[in-house]
């Protein structure tokens, strides 16, 4: 009798350990994706994302700062062009979230659809870029925030701390995603309410003050922050139980809280006349301020877990056998001795450039994916993804046409606003003279270049193919598209 109690035991204890790990991110791409998360999970892990310390300490980009780091856009100006660039950056975001869900797959194997396999390499080698720096920004910023709490430790203690608690964070993706549903988003939400309350009493000064001319290079510089997770979105919501709740939980829970963090970052700023070193002493100087600042710090490691996991994921697209956790410690170790000897300057150009990227890129995602070869077809709701004309396999064949698309989407970025760099920027503009282009203040660089890759991706879409005089969505896919 004993024997059996202690079999039954047995079996329950494996079958339930079998469960938590089934229930957590497989560790190569040669596994599936358990579908776990629901709305709820989800919209907590984005609405936590939405409130990052970027959102005071960067609040200045969104006032359109000029070559010498003064704004130019008055608050009132500031926060209306936030509020709009994040919501359009919010539904952007949407956009990339859904087929992570419809198809199980990672952001940068999708691309694998979009570009080919081979093509995808690209700019999958970009995302890893760009998430070691995000990363790495993320480590400074909670160094920097929390010295500012409590000088007793040294910088370079907290970048350690910081690192680790990444790592850790990253080992159980899944597992730290539903944390954050039970445990963080409430006390986030309680401290965004008192420093609400805080600096509202606080004698603002007259936010209308100052110009509305940059409004569009303000709006971009919002959008570009919430199209920075464009490229990692389905990393996420391939873990998502349906399409629809991914999109929502992506496109609301990120907007409402990004712009409810940047309105109260634009008004600590403008309690501290614009000086963006001393962006957190508001916070810090009213009463309990260090205790729920200090919510902010923790909760900022959620940022540098989401960027270490993905350039993980990303990796893992070039080589997709690799473990995500060993890449996970090696990424870790990498970004925070990065963090101790790098500091945050050029933050604004380093936005800039990512939204020149990775906007057009999205146009061309969302108009293939929705419209062309990608369309959802008669595998609606039945989770049976060979509807899709949409090859993610090792040997998807190269699609240069949408190459193509994202190289003037691309361009017509750089046109509109070729960024702060000057070498760059020196460049595009003699582009500029030559095509006798001059860039409108109603232009966003951000949308127009959405909609140009956008439009030449259906263009594109709807070319015949070579010897076939049919447009490559007309009847039965080929057999090499499958």
């Amino acid at each position: 009798m004993t024997s059996e109690v202690d079999s039954k035991v047995g079996t329950e204890a494996g079958s339930k350990a079998g469960r938590r790990s089934r229930d957590e991110a497989p560790f190569t791409l040669d596994e599936p994706a358990p579908k776990v998360l629901g709305f709820w999970d989800q919209g907590a892990f984005w609405a936590n994302l939405g409130v990052s310390l970027f959102a005071f300490s960067g609040a200045y980009t969104v006032l359109a700062p000029d070559e010498n780091g003064r704004p130019t856009l008055a608050i009132a100006a500031g926060i209306v062009a936030m509020i709009v660039g994040t919501a359009l950056g919010g539904l952007m975001l949407g956009l990339a979230a859904a087929p992570g869900a419809r198809t199980g797959q990672p952001a940068m194997v999708l691309l694998r659809g979009l570009f080919g396999a081979r093509l995808s390499y690209v700019p999958t080698v970009l995302n890893i870029a760009q998430l070691i720096g995000w990363g790495t920004f993320e480590l400074i910023v909670i160094a920097d925030a929390a010295s500012a709490l409590w000088d007793g430790i040294p910088r370079w203690g907290y970048v350690i701390a910081a690192g680790i608690l990444t790592t850790v964070l990253t080992i159980w993706p899944l597992g730290s995603v539903r944390m954050l549903r039970r445990y963080v988003t409430v006390a986030v939400g309680i401290a965004l309410v008192y420093f609400y309350v805080q600096l509202v009493r606080e004698p603002l000064p007259d936010l209308t003050e100052g110009s509305w001319g940059g409004f569009w290079i303000g709006a971009d510089a919002a959008l570009a922050v919430s199209i920075s997770w464009v490229p990692v979105a389905a990393d996420y919501t391939r873990h998502a139980r349906t399409a629809r709740g991914a999109f929502g939980a992506a496109a609301v829970g990120y907007s409402v809280t990004q712009i409810i963090a940047y309105v109260l970052g634009l008004l600590a700023l403008a309690l501290v006349a614009g000086d963006s070193s001393k962006v957190f002493d508001p916070f810090l100087h009213v009463t309990l301020g260090v205790l729920f600042f200090a919510v902010f710090v923790l909760r900022e490691a959620d940022q540098s877990f989401a960027n270490v996991y993905s350039t993980a994921v990303s990796i893992q697209n070039l080589v997709p056998r690799a473990d995500r956790r060993v890449l996970t410690v090696a990424l870790g170790a990498g970004i925070t001795g990065l963090a101790l000897v790098l500091n945050i300057g050029d933050y604004a150009a380093f936005l800039a450039l990512i939204g020149s990227v990775f906007v057009p890129m999205l146009g061309v995602l969302a108009a293939d994916f929705y419209l062309g070869r990608g369309r959802w077809r008669a595998a609606i709701g039945t989770g049976d993804v060979r509807g899709l004309g949409w090859n993610t396999s090792r040997t998807a064949p190269s699609r240069w046409g949408m190459i193509a698309a994202w190289a003037v989407g691309f361009a017509a970025y750089q046109l509109i606003y070729p960024g702060g760099v000057s070498w760059w920027a020196g460049f595009w503009q003699d582009v500029q003279g030559v095509l006798h282009f001059t860039p409108q203040s109603w232009m966003s660089a951000s949308l127009l270049s959405f909609l140009v890759a956008g439009v030449v991706t259906v263009v594109i879409g709807r070319l015949p193919r070579r010897g076939t005089g049919t447009a490559p969505d007309a009847g039965r896919e080929a057999a090499g598209d499958r």
